[in-house]
């Protein structure tokens, strides 16, 4: 009796998900986008890096590598809640930004900032390491950034959505009450906090194992 439920309520986010989609899908195209610039300029900033800062760089990755090597880097325990933290702070924010009407020039500096973050990564570690930083950039960054870039992507775009709607009912035309939109937009966001956790908890326990196993 309790699966059903379960059941209906799942295909019924998964359904309210999928249109949501396609309603938004010029915001989504344009947004990836923005994302995808912030993916490549990260990479290009490891080239304007000087011989010093790559130095000091992998000299820290050095450390980061032995660490690994002796099992002596933030137990997963930590790491988790590290991570979950950084997550929720993450989307929190775009959830405020998402109610404010100004907010929306902030959440797509996010959105960007995110994608230079993980192509400055992968960069310098292909950069420095060559294929060898290749396979270790796949198993340390690509993993959990798999469900955590998805999310962040459905976060932006709804708070973005939320903005632009607040925008016209507020200063353009009033109608009324827009709690239901509102209810949604939450849900959504709640929605996606759980995929971060599923995220942080990849990111925490099994990362680390990927990237032992692809260690320079």
């Amino acid at each position: 009796m309790m699966k059903k439920p379960m059941r209906a309520r799942g295909s019924a986010w998964g359904q309210s998900l999928r249109l949501h989609v396609q309603n938004q899908m010029s915001l989504y195209l344009f947004v990836a986008v923005l994302f995808m610039m912030g993916v490549i300029f990260g990479a290009v900033i490891v080239n304007t890096m000087s011989p010093v800062q790559k130095e000091n760089l992998l000299g820290y990755l050095g450390h980061f590598f032995q660490g690994m090597k002796t099992d002596s880097v933030a137990d997963p325990r930590t790491a988790f809640q590290h991570s979950m933290g950084e997550h929720f702070k993450t989307i929190g924010l775009i959830w405020l930004l998402g109610v404010s009407v100004v907010g929306m020039p902030l959440i797509l500096l996010l959105v960007f900032l995110k994608g230079m973050v993980i192509g400055f990564t992968v960069g310098f570690l292909v950069n420095q390491l060559s294929w060898k930083g290749l396979g270790f950039a796949f198993t340390s960054v690509v993993p959990h950034n798999l469900l955590v870039v998805p999310a962040l992507l459905v976060v932006s775009v709804s708070g973005m959505a939320f903005s632009i709607l607040l925008a016209k009912n507020r200063l353009i035309q009033r109608r009324g009450s827009i709690y239901p939109q509102f209810l949604s937009y939450s849900v959504l966001v709640t929605m996606m906090a759980g995929v971060m956790v599923i995220a942080s908890l990849f990111e925490a326990y099994v990362s680390p194992m990927l990237m032992r196993v692809a260690l320079p």
